[in-house]
């Protein structure tokens, strides 16, 4: 099975660029996040033409999760469920051929000491417990996204000058890697522990992409059972220079 992930930035203004991306990698799943668009607009006629299913829960100009799948979904859920502040356009899950796929959009932060960090710190705890409530670290599990973190500094073009920036606060980093901790693994970095595998390159600065002035912010972790089945995990970094790409290219993933 190949999972894969991708923040789209606006869904309906990527359409090109993931369209061509599912024909050409044939996924199993495509994970979304940051789709902006709001339910009734969202371009589900295109995706099942393209043979996919598709679950998804969004908001105009604003967050938005989906997930795309050539098999059945079952056990579809948003949200974390807990009561807090609604999150349903941050997190989706759904089973899929066994396994339990969760596709997320981690709240970005804002700056350091602001309320929105406060709100991404906590909102990793929540996700923790989410996990803890849901399932056992032996179960199948795929955690893929955009988590708004870099964890190391091989993960960012320039770790002493980005090193208080919410996306690679120390506090930052203790909650997500709080969250792996419960029971995920890494995939890029069981197969490329090499420095410069970035995922995002800040669309407001065009020569950024060509510097190779980067971030790693999106990821796929899986617990123990299906690392032992992984046989890849790449970065696809072809549709960052497309025309009016997103900020973010894809990650995608194979299981045997």
């Amino acid at each position: 099975m190949k999972i894969a992930t991708y923040n789209a930035n606006s869904i309906r203004s990527r359409m090109g660029i993931i369209l061509k991306w599912l024909q050409e990698h044939n996924p199993d799943v495509l994970c979304v996040q940051e789709t902006k668009v709001t339910d009734d607009l969202f371009p589900r006629i295109e995706f099942e033409s393209a043979g996919y299913k598709c679950a998804f829960k969004g908001q105009k100009s604003y967050n938005g999760v989906a997930i795309l799948s050539r098999h059945d979904m079952e056990q579809v859920q948003f949200g974390l469920g807990d009561g807090e502040p609604a999150d349903d356009t941050r997190l989706l899950k759904a089973q899929i051929q066994g396994i339990n796929v969760v596709t997320t959009y981690v709240p970005q932060g804002y700056l350091a000491g602001d309320p929105k960090f406060a709100f991404k710190l906590a909102w990793f705890k929540r996700l923790r417990h989410w996990f803890e409530s849901n399932f056992k670290p032996t179960d199948p599990v795929v955690w893929t996204g955009d988590l708004n973190v870099a964890l190391e500094d091989i993960d960012v073009h320039d770790p002493q000058r980005l090193r208080n920036h919410v996306c690679f606060h120390p506090d930052a980093k203790a909650a997500l890697q709080s969250v792996i901790q419960w029971g995920f693994i890494d995939l890029l970095r069981v197969y490329h522990p090499e420095a410069g595998q970035y995922t995002f390159w800040d669309y407001r600065y065009p020569k950024w992409i060509k510097k190779d002035v980067g971030w790693r912010l999106d990821y796929i972790l899986a617990t123990k059972s299906l690392v032992k089945k992984c046989l890849s995990c790449e970065i696809d970094r072809g549709p960052r220079l497309e025309a009016s790409p997103s900020d973010h290219t894809f990650v995608v993933a194979e299981f045997k």
